[in-house]
């Protein structure tokens, strides 16, 4: 029983940052959280067959994920959705100056473009602070192939944003 207690309680402790993460993929709070309470009524449900390989949290980003990927397949063909917008990323880190709303907004619009397997796997390494390790276990990926969709996710967000030419500019002037 002390072993149950103990994965609800990292199932607990898992809920807001499996809610930002929602969040961020789907740019809408009740979507968000209808998402994570199927996520957490999917892992309840199935607790008792969880094997102990590998952490909770990332067997409870594993779920969430694949509801998410399902509601994607489920939706009709010609609609999308924009990923990520300023107002998600305002919410998630409120810079104090206006400059910084203006980099934010500049981030979200470049990683809306970004394509959906590179944006996931940043989100799981930038926004949740999780290691290659755990967020290429979330994926179902090897980490080589995680740090390959971050490198170009990072490479595409810094030519989105003009980021490229500065460091350039600052290399050649050096």
């Amino acid at each position: 029983m002390g072993a149950s207690v103990t994965m609800l309680d990292e199932i607990e402790a898992a809920i807001p940052s499996l809610r930002r993460y929602a969040f961020a993929l789907l740019r809408d709070r009740a979507a968000a959280d209808d998402l994570v309470q199927d996520c957490l009524e999917r892992a309840l449900a199935r607790h008792a067959g969880w094997r102990g390989e590998g952490s909770v949290r990332a067997w409870l980003y594993r779920i969430l994920l694949n509801l998410y990927r399902d509601g994607l397949r489920r939706r009709p063909a010609g609609v999308h959705l924009s990923l990520v917008n300023s107002g998600v990323v305002a919410e998630l880190a409120r810079p104090g100056a206006q400059e910084g709303h203006m980099a934010l907004a500049e981030v979200a619009t470049a990683m809306a473009k970004l394509p959906d397997d590179q944006r996931q796997a940043l989100l799981l390494v930038a926004l949740e602070g999780m290691r290659l390790a755990e967020a290429a276990a979330v994926l179902g990926i090897a980490e080589g192939t995680l740090a390959s969709r971050l490198g170009r996710a990072r490479a595409a967000l810094r030519a989105a944003t003009g980021r490229d030419e500065s460091r350039s500019e600052r290399t050649a002037e050096t």
